[in-house]
């Protein structure tokens, strides 16, 4: 079985800040993590690989240091890693992103299944699994918080409703996201992680030419959206101290209640 997960590299977002001139993120001198969603991906990958047998490769997008993540998902257990990276990638909205990870997929042709985390921490869209399944035309399972069953031409998981859950069967190849309540991810192997960071790591480094593409399907020119402005929502909290006896403060806390269409 050939499994691909793809990851992305985020902030640490208890360290992020934003620059109040410019509304963007300051990413200097912030750590960069695997997006905690995709670390339960990278574990499920490894898990069935181990019980089913095949090969494992992750696959990302970014800048240069993206390296470190594809990386620490080797020394979790992955066999390969792909990192697409290149200026003109900058500035991909979801569409860009889907696009170009597809087209990235389809370079490697063989694959039976691929594994997304829900959703990144920096973004929150929860778009880029569902999007590239849509490119690929393959069928798509979101929200998967467990696999009852998988072999080389089906997989039967369960998806996380607001109600509760639904167990749902699809045809391989496919597209799975998946929950932190999958699993609980491994931390990677000292040996692992020092062979992935060697000279001799089986990751490949492609650009735009790679994929056969063309700067304008790629990036901010390829993106069907523009964010203007990224900004921290100011919030103004004011407290009241009711005064009165008993059932004067209830009756007090009732009209302020009502009047904000509380009750």
């Amino acid at each position: 079985m050939r499994i691909i997960v793809l990851i992305k590299q985020v902030p640490d977002t208890t360290e992020i800040k934003i620059d109040q001139k410019t509304g963007t993120l300051i990413r200097e001198g912030v750590e960069s993590i695997i997006n905690p969603d995709d670390r339960h991906a990278i574990e499920l990958a490894v898990t069935v690989k181990g019980d089913h047998g095949g090969k494992t490769a992750v696959l990302s997008m970014g800048p240069p240091q993206t390296i470190d993540a594809v990386s620490e998902a080797m020394g979790m257990g992955i066999d390969e890693g792909i990192l697409l990276t290149d200026r003109n990638f900058g500035g991909a909205d979801t569409w860009a992103t889907a696009f170009t990870l597809g087209m990235a997929i389809k370079k490697v042709k063989k694959y039976d299944l691929i594994i997304c985390g829900r959703q990144a921490i920096d973004g929150d869209t929860a778009q880029i699994g569902p999007q590239v399944a849509e490119f690929l035309e393959l069928p798509q399972l979101t929200y998967v918080r467990r696999i009852e069953e998988i072999d080389e031409k089906h997989i039967v998981v369960q998806r996380i409703r607001e109600d509760g859950y639904e167990r749902v069967a699809s045809p391989l190849p496919a597209l799975i996201t998946v929950t932190g309540e999958i699993n609980r991810p491994r931390f990677p192997r000292v040996d692992s992680l020092i062979d992935a960071c060697g000279d001799k790591a089986n990751i490949k480094i492609w650009d735009v030419a790679d994929l056969g593409l063309t700067v304008q399907e790629v990036g901010l020119s390829g993106s069907l959206t523009r964010v203007i402005k990224t900004f921290s929502p100011k919030l103004k909290r004011e407290g009241e101290i009711l005064k009165g006896s008993k059932d004067e403060v209830v009756a007090q806390l009732l009209d302020r209640m009502h009047s904000k269409h509380l009750i």
